[in-house]
């Protein structure tokens, strides 16, 4: 027999009213046939389980949130994140809260805690605390490489916060004797902002032909232009340059790009370099403190609540200490 719709783009999804239907009709189906008592078993086993097993999968999906990927069911508030820690040495993940301080002079300022395993969603939220908290914006921060994004470096700009932010190339920029693996790459083209061209490596031309929003997972929305070269046929550099099958084209965020440049200035200005230097010794000799000397590695509580005024107490004795140190 050949069936009438085989094409899943029409499957609607799956919940437990429809699969205590699904059961019900095939039940009905063979009220009066023979059937192996197997397959009695099976329908009854998933009359029973299935529907109230994927209501509570619904439950846990909408706990877990758009903001995380998982979720501890000791802990529903913690998240799955792998560890420097890792005694079995096997990358093994485990439930925990991604914390973050801002630190003046090795004191901590401000705490929050986040269900994110990446820094690079958290500094927003974080300095909104310490805006909320002390009624009053950071006139500087100097944060690593982790949280060099377009969304927070637009977010610092607009609010006038100078920000001596390192992004994920700046480091690599810097090794000097690094031997460079891609020549061709689209940052290495030299663009004609007058003209609203990049120039090939061969010098022809590469033209504007449109652009496009992208949304990133945070909901950040980049626009990003296309640029295309005129002919590559011919070209002796093409499997060099490029391993698409026709013209070159590339994608380029001209905003980021730009927000990148300024970065790059303030950091390599005799103030940034000393910032970039003091990060070193005044937030991460924090952690070292709380972690190493004074044997702080596990949080005692459960719940993001609680661990927040866990948090905080540590925090403070971290102060208190340092005061009369």
């Amino acid at each position: 027999t050949e069936m009438d719709d085989t094409d899943p783009s029409g499957f609607d999804k799956i919940d437990s009213e429809k699969v205590t239907e699904a059961i019900n009709k095939i039940n009905e189906a063979l009220k009066d046939k023979k059937v192996d008592k197997n397959v009695r078993q099976k329908l009854n086993y998933g009359k029973k389980h299935w529907p109230s097993s994927l209501d509570k999968y619904e439950e846990q999906e909408a706990m877990i949130g758009d903001d995380r990927s998982s979720m501890s069911k000791t802990d529903p508030d913690a998240t799955f994140m792998r560890l420097k820690e890792d005694h079995m040495k096997n990358g093994q993940l485990k439930p925990a809260y991604n914390v973050q301080i801002s630190t003046n002079n090795q004191y901590i300022v401000n705490y929050s805690l986040h269900r994110q395993s990446t820094d690079t969603n958290t500094l927003i939220a974080h300095l909104e605390q310490h805006i909320k908290t002390y009624k009053k914006k950071p006139a500087n921060i100097t944060a690593d490489a982790g949280y060099g994004s377009e969304q927070n470096y637009q977010w610092l700009e607009s609010k006038r916060i100078t920000a001596y932010v390192k992004h994920n190339q700046f480091d690599r920029k810097q090794r000097k004797h690094k031997k460079e693996n891609k020549p061709y790459s689209a940052d290495k083209l030299v663009y004609d902002e007058a003209k609203d061209q990049y120039q090939c490596p061969k010098d022809k031309p590469m033209n504007n032909i449109g652009t496009y929003i992208r949304r990133t997972k945070t909901g950040y929305l980049q626009t990003i232009t296309k640029y295309e070269t005129e002919s590559c046929k011919y070209c002796r550099l093409k499997e060099l340059c490029h391993q698409a099958k026709g013209n070159r084209v590339i994608e380029i965020n001209h905003n980021l790009k730009r927000l990148k440049s300024r970065a790059d200035k303030r950091l390599k200005t005799k103030r940034g370099i000393a910032k970039r230097k003091q990060r070193c010794f005044d937030v991460e000799s924090v952690f070292g403190n709380i972690k190493q000397n004074h044997h702080f590695r596990r949080f005692m509580l459960r719940g993001i609540e609680k661990v927040e005024i866990e948090t905080g107490l540590l925090a403070m004795a971290h102060n208190l200490r340092k005061k009369i140190a």
